[in-house]
């Protein structure tokens, strides 16, 4: 395919279907006009995804074009920010007409699923990369943040966690297995192709939560992020740790280090103060389940079944010690 910056603009991202009211000039000038609502505050986030780093090389476009906005919808929904806005800086070796088609796809299903207008961007040529800003509204007072934390809150998790860490595990090397195993394989890739940004979730623990995060770095790291704002520990119980029938099928016999040390799940850890789990967690879209407990004590301590303390080898992923020594 030979066209020009322009063209590639306009032939796959201009004629989106969503138009919100709030963008009186959207794609097609030098910037964006943009009305925020009165008295909301903006919620903005930006992730950069790179191929080799963010996502295996051969991954189909539709699921790159799908999940560099899925990563960038779960930032809102830990701060329980309604999504409204988004750019899109788009970095490519040649303009790959298939390429371009199957990650349109994904980003605007992804898109339209949640009312999200794109309002600008760039594109380049250069290596495969995708760097995406999402903006949202939320109240001041309603916002969700890390620093709430308090001791004797319970610590929850939604969905299930480790499924994407041990989708890539297996995606990076195959091998011959029952259908049973191939079918479990297939759903640990999805969860990592596809991950659900929690939004109605995030929206639903305005108000309640003390605190949340999204786990994105894997949930040892993440909740670290919350423990570490918020001045407290935790004690966290891995028995207690919501795992797919397809994680406990393929993954080591008892092997939880993999569900709390592996990221890309994407799914909200938050707490909520004592006495308040029936009523919100029957508010929520998805499965939650209650994990551990907030604790004066200082640090995040991994128990088993008997209350003893296990040792955790890694505690995430880190763009600068990957690779490296933990």
């Amino acid at each position: 395919m030979t066209c020009s910056e322009f063209d590639l603009i306009r032939h796959f991202f201009a004629g989106q279907c969503i138009q919100r009211v709030d963008v009186p000039l959207g794609i097609g000038d030098d910037a964006a006009l943009l009305a925020p609502p009165p008295g909301r505050l903006l919620a903005v986030s930006v992730d950069t995804l790179i191929a080799g780093v963010h996502f295996p090389l051969d991954t189909a476009a539709r699921a790159v074009g799908y999940k560099s906005l899925a990563v960038n919808l779960s930032d809102l929904a830990a701060m329980g920010a309604e999504p409204a806005w988004v750019t899109l800086a788009l970095s490519l070796p040649e303009p790959d007409e298939a390429w371009l088609t199957g990650f349109a796809q994904g980003f605007f299903d992804l898109a339209s699923t949640h009312s999200v207008q794109l309002v600008g961007g760039d594109t380049t040529r250069g290596p495969l990369s995708i760097t995406v800003q999402v903006t949202g509204f939320v109240s001041q007072e309603q916002a969700l943040l890390r620093n709430g934390a308090q001791p004797g809150d319970g610590v929850f998790l939604t969905g299930t966690v480790g499924d994407a860490g041990l989708g890539l595990r297996l995606y990076q090397q195959p091998s011959d297995a029952s259908d049973a195993s191939n079918d479990a394989t297939m759903h640990l890739v999805h969860r990592l192709e596809f991950p659900t940004p929690r939004v109605a979730a995030g929206l639903a623990l305005r108000g309640c939560a003390s605190s949340a995060i999204d786990v994105s770095d894997g949930l040892a790291a993440d909740l670290g992020h919350v423990l570490t704002a918020s001045g407290v520990g935790a004690d966290i119980h891995v028995d207690q740790l919501p795992l797919s029938s397809a994680y406990r099928l393929l993954a080591s016999k008892n092997d939880w280090q993999t569900a709390v040390s592996t990221g890309d799940d994407y799914e909200l850890c938050f707490t909520l103060p004592a006495g308040q789990e029936t009523a919100v967690l029957a508010g929520l879209d998805c499965t939650c389940t209650r994990i551990g407990e907030i604790s004066a004590d200082s640090g995040l301590r991994w128990r088993d079944a008997d209350g003893q303390q296990l040792a955790l080898d890694n505690t995430g992923f880190d763009h600068f010690t990957f690779g490296k020594p933990q």
